[in-house]
């Protein structure tokens, strides 16, 4: 699932009106080369956003609009920028908007992030929790009136001419960044053409301010960098720097954050990704004729939620080109990479189309729009398989959102397709929904029974095999060979005997075993289906009407609605994992993949998560489930993972760095960065896995404290943790559950040992160890045991260590008498020392901290 959490972070700053292109790390605009493009380019004549868009490209430095400036600022909530003193040129109006402007000079720029967890980030790559930076360029890009707020500080320029020839080229270079964000608000003020014309517009009470101001800086003492303020985003705030380590390219996100309706910050950005339409339905007809090619045609139903919009953006793949789009019908404006010639765009590409209507859509509006497209995606990997590159994005769609799909695929007869949703069988020469399929290809169609975020399909020439997990069908499909390039183990060397030189042996080398994961697809299904059954016991009944399960080339796996892309390592067997000399505990984590997927059907794709900063959930709870399957099956393999997880956040990086610093689970794929390249595996998989180990075992005991009935170990269906994911299952089922609703689900049951300073709250757990990074050390000092009347009474003090001040953890203490331990209770640590008393059993003469290690703490 990874990959579509990092788009969903991308697209969700675009369609919530953020700036996409400059918050991608491949698009640093300070680095492109310069082209010169005609503002009225050939084949934009009669497309006015077209042109628009390429004048937004292009927009240059006016000589006329250059000037000193001394004394100016601007505000934006918690962003201030200063322009002491220097020299300033405007760009040349487009359509009578003067949008950008190109600073050298004295400046300063403060932004004051709102809350620890947004401080800790902004500290962890500029060293300063405040962000308060002298500049001595910036390149501004704005759709508001800046201009007319610092016209007054403006006064004229001797040398304007030389000024704006010198910044001439870097103003072009940076200009595309902002196009289509700027494109967004000034097509609204495009002529209304056609039928729109005529319809007049429906009411808007207190639309939002579209205001948008971002500026690229050149900064003193952490060089080049971007500050953003965009109302219309769900996290209106953010500042980040490109960072190029060892060839590879970084954007660092410092800080994210949103506003309340009052101009105050927000702590979490938990908005929906799409506010502005709802995509009520898709209908795809798709030819896919391997080994490269797809082409489309593709409907998408809308409905229209908020009045005056004019262009709506769709992620769709950068190497398929649309032919064309309709709105009812009709055809409409788009913008695709192809379709302007002699550009940046067509040369590097993006994953966006952008549709432009005749007219601003009405709230409540319904329509229908079309794409007619097509492209290479499709790569041929070997052995029988192909690779859908483009996954989540062969269709036109805005991000992960809930809708439901019906698709049909044309195929050749050789190859195997698996989609999601259910398959619709039709009558021998078709029928009235799905083609009937023409000479060598075939045609199959899906449809999904619910509301679905994701549409995909795979393709190869499989072998199937089938298992049940109750009514459940589970089906795998493998080809016969592994991919070209699948590790090759290595010749076999054997020692045969020898009549002539008997006793001795003489060494024969043979060839590679042969890796066929179509031998070893039954026990893969019977594998998935044992995991269903698991799941299904404990959170419910499945979701689906069946699970496919299909081999895909690589190494990376994903769980799909009722489709599983398994990568090959997942058919190997550990005979054969140990012929490719396969790490052991690499080949268990590997083991750990195909119940981790399996688990996605309930949390990710049932389940859902509201915004980047929530996706943690899905991720470490769809492994933490896997786990706990484990747990039934290998104790101490179990063990060994989480071991690792607490290994991995204790390691550090080339800065001496441990990777836990790269922040809370709740900063989603901003904890991948230069500092960190893989700190968003690390501290949402590792950390949010042992976040969850902990909130069980946690209720677990505070539940044994009460009445003893379930016992540490294998996960029982009566658990108090168990009890709660079963409860968020049945209330966030086709929802998206935020880290805070999910947090409240389990307050509920909250047994009174477990309310710190009196409140029936996990906020103590939600604030130190969701939104922490800490992994703290406990010890025991001054521990005394007094004899009483049947018992002994114990007290003393738990020192924490590497830890912070405010940090609160509930520390199971456990009597050690006669070989058996025994627990006492749950301290809650919230300091430096924390003192405790217990009663404990007659003859107690020791007693241990968390000797279950159910508590993620810096050592075993």
């Amino acid at each position: 699932m990874k990959k579509l959490a990092r788009r969903a972070v991308a697209v969700s700053l675009l369609l919530a009106g953020g700036s996409f292109a400059s918050s991608q790390p491949d698009r640093a605009a300070s680095a492109l080369p310069y082209v010169a493009v005609p503002q009225a380019a050939s084949d934009a004549v009669g497309k006015p956003a077209q042109a628009l868009y390429l004048q937004l490209c292009n927009v240059g430095l006016d000589p006329a609009q250059t000037f000193r400036i001394r004394g100016a600022s601007l505000d934006r909530s918690a962003l201030h920028i200063t322009f002491e003193d220097g020299e300033i040129s405007f760009t040349t109006a487009v359509n009578g908007h003067i949008t950008g402007a190109f600073f050298e000079g004295d400046g300063e720029v403060l932004l004051r992030p709102p809350n620890q967890v947004e401080r800790g980030s902004m500290a962890l790559f500029t060293g300063m929790a405040i962000l308060e930076e002298r500049f001595t360029t910036s390149y501004l890009r704005f759709n508001d009136e800046t201009f007319a707020e610092l016209k007054p500080y403006l006064r004229s320029s001797e040398n304007a001419k030389e000024f704006s020839s010198h910044w001439k080229e870097t103003a072009h270079n940076l200009a595309e960044g902002d196009a289509l964000r700027l494109l967004a608000t000034f097509s609204r003020s495009l002529p209304v053409a056609g039928e729109a014309a005529g319809v007049p517009p429906s009411p808007v009470t207190d639309p939002p301010a579209d205001r948008m101001l971002h500026i690229r800086l050149q900064g003193q003492k952490v060089g080049t960098f971007d500050v953003f303020f965009d109302a219309l985003a769900a996290e209106q705030v953010w500042a980040g720097q490109t960072k190029v380590v060892e060839g590879v390219t970084y954007y660092d996100l410092w800080t994210s954050f949103a506003l309340s309706g009052d101009g105050k910050e927000r702590l979490l950005g938990s908005e929906p990704m799409d506010t502005e339409v709802a995509i009520s339905r898709f209908k795809i007809r798709a030819d896919v004729k391997p080994p490269t090619t797809v082409s489309a045609d593709a409907r998408a139903e809308l409905e229209v939620r908020k009045a005056g919009v004019r262009t709506l953006f769709f992620e769709l793949s950068r190497f398929l080109q649309v032919k064309q789009v309709e709105a009812d019908g009709r055809p409409v404006e788009f913008i695709n990479n192809p379709a302007i010639d002699g550009t940046q765009l067509a040369r590097r590409g993006n994953d966006l189309v952008a549709v432009v209507f005749p007219g601003p859509l009405r709230a409540g509006q319904r329509l229908e729009l079309r794409f007619v497209y097509g492209g290479d995606v499709l790569s041929e990997a070997g052995g029988g398989l192909l690779y859908v590159g483009a996954r989540g994005t062969w269709y036109p769609n805005r991000g992960i959102i809930r809708s439901h799909f019906d698709l049909e695929f044309h195929y050749p007869s050789e190859w195997t397709l698996l989609a999601t949703g259910k398959r619709i069988v039709s009558p021998p020469g078709g029928s009235d929904d799905a083609e009937a399929p023409a000479a060598g290809e075939q045609v199959a169609r899906w449809v999904t029974e619910q509301p679905a975020t994701l549409a995909g399909f795979n393709l190869g020439k499989y072998e199937r095999a089938v298992a049940h997990a109750g009514a459940v069908s589970v089906e795998t499909y493998a080809a016969r060979r592994m991919e070209k390039t699948f590790p090759r183990a290595p010749d076999q060397v054997v020692a045969i005997p020898d009549i002539r030189m008997l006793p001795k042996q003489r060494t024969v080398v043979q060839g590679p075993v042969l890796l066929s994961p179509a031998r070893n697809a039954q026990a893969v299904a019977d594998k998935a289906a044992q995991a269903v059954e698991f799941f299904t016991q404990r959170f419910g009944s499945f979701p689906y009407n069946s699970l496919e399960l299909t081999q895909m080339p690589g190494q990376m796996s994903q769980g799909w609605p009722g489709l599983i892309f398994l990568s090959s390592f997942g058919f190997l067997t550990p005979g054969e994992e140990a012929d490719l000399h396969l790490d052991p505990l690499q080949a268990a984590f590997r083991r750990l993949v195909l119940p981790h997927e399996t688990a996605h059907q309930w949390w990710g794709d049932l389940v859902g998560w509201r915004s980047y900063r929530d996706q943690w959930i899905v991720e470490a709870l769809s492994n933490y489930s896997a786990l706990m399957l484990l747990e039934t099956q290998n104790p101490a393999e179990f063990q060994k993972i989480l071991d690792e997880y607490r290994a991995n956040l204790l390691q550090k990086n080339k800065e001496d760095e441990p990777l836990r610093d790269a922040g809370p689970v709740t900063l989603g794929l901003r904890l991948n960065s230069a500092h960190f390249p893989n700190g968003y595996e690390v501290v949402s998989y590792g950390r949010g896995t042992w976040l969850f180990h902990m909130l069980r075992h946690t209720l677990l005991d505070a539940e044994n404290k009460r009445t003893p009935k379930v016992s540490h170990g294998s996960p029982g269906l009566d658990e108090p943790f168990v009890r709660g994911l079963r409860k968020v299952r049945e209330r966030y089922a086709g929802k998206d559950i935020s880290t805070g609703e999910l947090v409240a689900v389990f307050e509920e049951d909250l047994p009174p040992s477990l309310w710190y300073e009196g409140r029936k709250s996990l906020g103590w757990f939600l604030q130190a160890w969701v939104q922490g990074t800490a992994v703290p050390h406990f010890s025991l000092q001054s521990v005394k045991f007094s004899p009483k009347t049947n018992g002994t009474l114990v007290s003393g003090v738990i020192l924490q260590k590497e830890g912070p001040s405010d940090l609160v953890t509930a520390v199971p203490v456990y009597a050690v008498l006669g070989g058996r331990q025994t627990l006492l209770g749950q301290v809650f640590v919230d300091g430096p020392e924390t003192s405790f008393r217990f009663s404990a059993p007659s003859g107690t003469k020791k007693i241990v901290l968390d000797p279950k290690q159910t508590l993620l703490t810096s050592s075993k």
